[in-house]
């Protein structure tokens, strides 16, 4: 099954957020804003929350899980922290349910830097968040090549 987000581009979701950014004033609103995102995403059932699914490389816990879904690849994720938390939110609001071809092409570091969170995330929090994109593209990778 396949649905709109599937033919949407990465790039109009993007766009929403940074829109949404945009009419937050200062990173204090943002980051209030993306620690929203994050309680509003449903958590990720304990059973999955494993050595497999945990993301290496980021400070705070970090799980991610991939489920192919005909065409696409949907991503769960979870985070034992707020803005963390948020972050995977934010991320699998521009990766989840999209073409794994869509999801290796997209530039999620210049993706970052539009949003300024190259500049407003701590470096440890920069490496849980490349380290999240890691994960995923390297899952998008998997699923997109034919077992044989």
């Amino acid at each position: 099954m396949t649905d709109s987000r599937a033919t949407d581009p990465i790039s109009r979701t993007l766009d929403e957020i940074a829109e949404e950014f945009a009419l937050l004033g200062d990173w204090e609103e943002r980051y209030g804003h993306v620690i929203d995102l994050g309680r509003a995403m449903p958590p990720l059932e304990a059973a999955l929350k494993t050595e497999a699914t945990r993301v290496r490389g980021c400070a705070s816990q970090v799980w991610l899980v991939a489920e192919p879904e005909g065409d696409v690849i949907r991503f769960r994720g979870d985070s034992d922290a707020h803005i963390v938390r948020g972050l995977v939110a934010l991320v699998l609001r521009l990766v989840s349910g999209r073409r794994a071809g869509d999801i290796l092409a997209f530039d999620a570091q210049a993706a970052f830097r539009r949003l300024g969170l190259d500049t407003a995330l701590s470096p440890q929090r920069s490496n849980g968040l490349a380290s999240m994109v890691a994960r995923i593209r390297a899952e998008a990778q998997r699923l997109a090549t034919p077992a044989g």
